[in-house]
C-alpha cells in the first residue's frame, strides 16, 4: 500500500512546486496520475520510487517510510522491489532484446539471475509480442516494439511496485489493450501496486484510483 502525507517538493532554482496533502492506494487497485503536461506527475513518480527526495511530508511503501532510508536503502528497495517504465525507454543500444529485458540482473548485485529469469524473460517477451526478435538489437525496433520492451524489463524482477510513465504513448491501440491487460492483470494476481502517468482518457475507466494534477496546480500557485 501507498500513503502520502503532506508532500512538499520543489526544484532547485525552479518555480515548480508540487504540493499533496494525502493520497493513498492499496495494493492490487491500480491508480492513474492525470493531469496537462508539466503538472507533475513524472516528479511524483519519481519520489515514489525513491529518486527524488521530497522537502518534506512522508511516502511510505508497505509501512516502509522512504525518508527513514539512506540514499542506498532507496536504491536497493528500488532495485529489488519496483518495476520502473520510463518514457524514455533507457535501453542499451549494444545489447539485444532478451539481454535488455534481463538489464537489471546484470547491473544489479542485489538481484540474483538463474535460469528461471531467463525463462521468464522468454515468456514476457513472448505476452508482449517480441519473441521474433530476442536476438534482435534494440536499435533496429520500432519506437512501440521498444517501448514493449522496456514493459518486459520492468516486469522480469516480479516486483510488488509498478511505476509507469506513459507506458502506451508510442503505442498503436492493440498494444495498448496487450499491455494494459498485462499489467493490469499482473497487478491484481500479485496484489501489487501500480502507479501510471497517462494523457489518454480512454484508459481512464481502467483504473480503481485517478489523482488529477490539475487540481493540484491550483491549490499549489
Amino acid at each position: 500500500m501507498l500513503n502520502i502525507k503532506d508532500l512538499q517538493f520543489q526544484y532547485p532554482e525552479s518555480g515548480f512546486r508540487l504540493s499533496l496533502p494525502e493520497w493513498s492506494v492499496p495494493a492490487g487497485e491500480p491508480a492513474a496520475l492525470v493531469g496537462p503536461s508539466g503538472s507533475g506527475k513524472t516528479t511524483l513518480l519519481s519520489l515514489i520510487a525513491g529518486i527524488l527526495t521530497p522537502a518534506s511530508g512522508q511516502i511510505e511503501i508497505s509501512g516502509q517510510a522512504l525518508n527513514q532510508l539512506s540514499e542506498t536503502e532507496r536504491r536497493n528497495l528500488r532495485i529489488s522491489r519496483c518495476g520502473l517504465i520510463f518514457q524514455s525507454f533507457e535501453l542499451i543500444p549494444y545489447l539485444n532484446v532478451v539481454e535488455n529485458i534481463q538489464l537489471p540482473y546484470y547491473l544489479n548485485p542485489v538481484l540474483d539471475r538463474t535460469s528461471e529469469v531467463e525463462i521468464r524473460a522468454y515468456q514476457l517477451a513472448e505476452k508482449l509480442g517480441l519473441s521474433s526478435y530476442l536476438n534482435s538489437r534494440v536499435t533496429s525496433l520500432s519506437v512501440g516494439e521498444q517501448q514493449r520492451l522496456a514493459v518486459c524489463r520492468a516486469l522480469i524482477t516480479q516486483p510488488d511496485v509498478i511505476l509507469a510513465d506513459e507506458p502506451t504513448a508510442s503505442l498503436d491501440q492493440a498494444n495498448v489493450e496487450r499491455v494494459m491487460n498485462i499489467l493490469l492483470e499482473y497487478t491484481r494476481e500479485r496484489n501489487a501496486l501500480f502507479i501510471m502517468s497517462t494523457h489518454d482518457p480512454r484508459l481512464f475507466e481502467q483504473f480503481e484510483h485517478r489523482l488529477d494534477f490539475a487540481s493540484l496546480l491550483s491549490t499549489s500557485a
